[in-house]
């Protein structure tokens, strides 16, 4: 039983009078784990962006390029990636702005509009990995095909869909767990907090 539960179950237990001021510091203390919360959110993603951009240096981009070059697909891949940045920087701009605006309200009705911002703002941000995955498979798959349609039979095309939407499958599938891992505890404390609020604004 953490700090907060502790006040909480004083609180539900003290004389009326003493109410009041009860309820500052529950609302304080789930204020300052909120933005504690926020803040780690805010540093893991920076980690993540920092780390996964580290693995270029292990990876010849160049021999990478190459073969995205003879499927015709060197233009998506560089623009694509240009969006893709954009758009990461974005979602690292909503965690800072998210864990500065958290830690600046005063009101319980407040804190937990911003609660449900910050875990959307992780969802969506999870959403787009997702999906920004699984269309770089798919579109490199289709530019395959199209590449040797003409020495394929329409069995080997049906199995290299199949094996690509399985590799597809699992790939999203250990990202979403390794999102999981980064994101989820968090996410679940952040929803608890949010419950605590609600059940200390509804008595108010």
């Amino acid at each position: 039983m953490d700090l907060l539960d502790n006040y909480k179950k004083a609180w539900e237990n003290q004389p009326e009078e003493a109410c009041k001021f009860s309820t500052i510091e529950i609302y304080k203390l789930a204020q300052l784990r909120s933005s504690s919360i926020v803040k780690w959110i805010f540093i893991i993603g920076i980690l993540e962006f920092v780390i996964l951009n580290s693995l270029y240096f292990f990876v010849d981009m160049d021999e990478a390029y190459e073969e995205y070059k003879k499927i015709g697909l060197e233009n998506f891949i560089y623009y694509s990636q240009i969006l893709a940045y954009l758009i990461l920087f974005y979602f690292l701009v909503m965690f800072y702005l998210n864990y500065k605006n958290i830690t600046a309200i005063d009101s319980t009705n407040k804190l937990m509009k911003k609660i449900i911002k910050t875990r959307k703002t992780v969802r969506n941000y999870v959403l787009f990995n997702l999906g920004y995955m699984a269309l770089l498979m798919i579109i490199v798959m289709v530019a395959e095909i199209n590449l040797q349609i003409e020495d394929l039979n329409t069995k080997q095309i049906i199995l290299i869909i199949l094996l690509t939407l399985l590799v597809t499958a699992v790939a999203l599938g250990v990202l979403w767990l390794f999102y999981q891992l980064l994101y989820g505890f968090l996410l679940k404390k952040l929803k608890r907090n949010y419950k605590e609020l609600a059940k200390l604004d509804s008595v108010n």
